[in-house]
């Protein structure tokens, strides 16, 4: 790729119908359209307010938004950012485009699903998993780590991983930087290039092609996995030792045009009911509310318990894109 990387972004605004009280909440989402709609859609019938939801449709996701966010500060027209991850909300925390807002709802998550100055807060979490094809892969064959599986003789090709630039795939990345440190983390990722691992544009895609046999194996997210899995298809998930609990986050816009109702989604978004709306639709996989409660797809598998801080992880999160940046676009 040539002269760098200018993302292409493209939203969808839609406003809901049906809604008469006239009150509406604007709120910026990069969870998927078809999950996020009907949580949308149940919050107006209880509360009377119209969500209008802008979604990020192309690759880039959350960077889109938070892209926009930024350019937005100024004068914001969001009220609301629901994030499908959470290195980008701390972001937008750090360049103070967030309000803080103490949701009675936030209390009841742990400590490290909650932000202490009340900018964000955690509703409904995923993992970074292995997906394999087991017509491709013995069982007992397959790593269990990123460093692992850099290291294993798979035919190039054969492992698949979304470009970590964006989303999950670049917040799994800022995780081994701030548990690793820089050294050893990019080392990591410059033998995944050097390994000839299929690098593609979304976490979907690995799934996609994992599915087909195209792959023997690929990273990706939780959901996606177990979309998979409940299709039929002749497909594995498996727990990585290196992996993390991915929270989606919700906060508030400094600003907000919309305040009262901005705190009114806010604490529907976090309320335990939700959560498990949340894990019905697809979209989250475990409960941050209830350790012990997940999707019957991920019951076999250990969630982590440690790893480093929200906090710290997002710090390392420019310094890994960067390096990211280096490996797998500029030395194309």
């Amino acid at each position: 790729m040539r002269g760098g990387f200018a993302p292409v972004v493209v939203f969808v605004l839609l406003a809901a119908s049906g809604c008469r009280s006239g009150r509406t909440v604007t709120v910026y989402t990069s969870v998927d359209q078809a999950q996020a709609e009907p949580i949308l859609k149940d919050f107006e019938t209880r509360t009377g307010i119209q969500a209008r939801p802008l979604f990020d449709v192309e690759a880039s996701k959350t960077t889109g938004l938070v892209s926009r966010l930024l350019a937005e500060k100024p004068r914001p027209r969001a009220d609301v950012f629901w994030n499908n991850e959470f290195a980008q909300t701390l972001l937008l925390k750090q360049r103070k485009v967030l309000a803080a807002y103490d949701s009675p709802m936030a209390r009841g998550l742990p400590e490290r699903y909650r932000d202490p100055e009340h900018t964000w807060a955690g509703a409904g979490g995923r993992l970074r998993v292995l997906l394999v094809n087991t017509t491709q892969v013995r069982p007992g064959q397959t790593p269990r780590s990123l460093a692992a599986l850099a290291a294993a003789s798979f035919p190039p090709g054969r492992i698949g991983l979304a470009l970590p630039l964006f989303g999950t795939s670049a917040t799994h990345a800022a995780a081994l930087y701030a548990s690793l440190g820089r050294e050893k983390a990019r080392a990591l990722y410059a033998a995944i290039v050097k390994k000839g691992w299929r690098i593609v544009d979304g976490n979907s895609v690995v799934r996609d092609l994992v599915v087909s046999g195209q792959l023997a194996a690929g990273i990706t997210d939780s959901d996606d996995a177990c979309g998979a899995l409940g299709s039929g298809a002749p497909v594995k998930i498996l727990a990585l030792d290196d992996t993390l609990v991915i929270p989606g986050t919700v906060a508030m816009i400094a600003g907000a045009p919309h305040p009262a109702e901005a705190r009114a989604l806010i604490d529907y978004l976090l309320e335990p009911s939700t959560e498990r709306k949340m894990m019905d639709s697809g979209f989250a996989q475990l409960s941050l509310h209830d350790a012990a409660l997940r999707a019957p797809c991920l019951v076999d598998l250990t969630a982590p318990a440690g790893g480093p801080g929200m906090e710290a992880l997002a710090a390392r999160f420019e310094q890994s894109r960067a390096d990211m940046t280096d490996l797998f676009v500029r030395a194309r």
